[in-house]
């Protein structure tokens, strides 16, 4: 595993899938640009990542372990894509739509998450979703 730290903006190569499944937090970036952000995350099983939306960042993420719910939607109410993915799965998620995954297997759901722009502070590393919920009320 590399070090788990904000890497970025730094030239900086590592294997993604071992980062992502041996991440413990809810939360850790691994690297922030100025036009890029790489995020590592770990869902609890029943756990998720909560309804949002991100206006002017786009989202990938990708599961490397566990099956998740996948919902997004233009409006909070109205999540109108339902759909399950489960690992080596992609989920694109455009700017300004509303969105949650959750964990609906037996495992941890661990993935990685790119955001264009940068959507967390440098050297975000949140242990659980109540202190990242926390982060985003401050």
């Amino acid at each position: 595993m590399s070090n788990l730290t904000d890497n970025g903006p730094n030239p900086f190569v590592t294997n993604i899938e071992t980062d992502t499944v041996e991440n413990p937090n809810y939360r850790t970036t691994l690297w922030t640009g100025q036009h890029l952000q790489v995020t590592l995350m770990s869902i609890p099983v029943g756990g998720e990542i909560g309804l949002e939306i991100h206006h002017g960042t786009d989202q990938f993420l990708r599961i490397e372990q566990g099956r998740g719910r996948v919902q997004m939607g233009p409006t909070a109410d109205q999540l109108t894509f339902d759909t399950e993915a489960s690992a080596n799965f992609a989920i694109i998620i455009p700017d300004n739509t509303w969105h949650n995954v959750t964990n609906i297997g037996d495992e941890p759901l661990k993935i990685y998450s790119i955001y264009a722009p940068p959507h967390h502070p440098f050297g975000t590393t949140q242990a659980t979703k109540a202190e990242a919920d926390a982060a985003e009320h401050d």
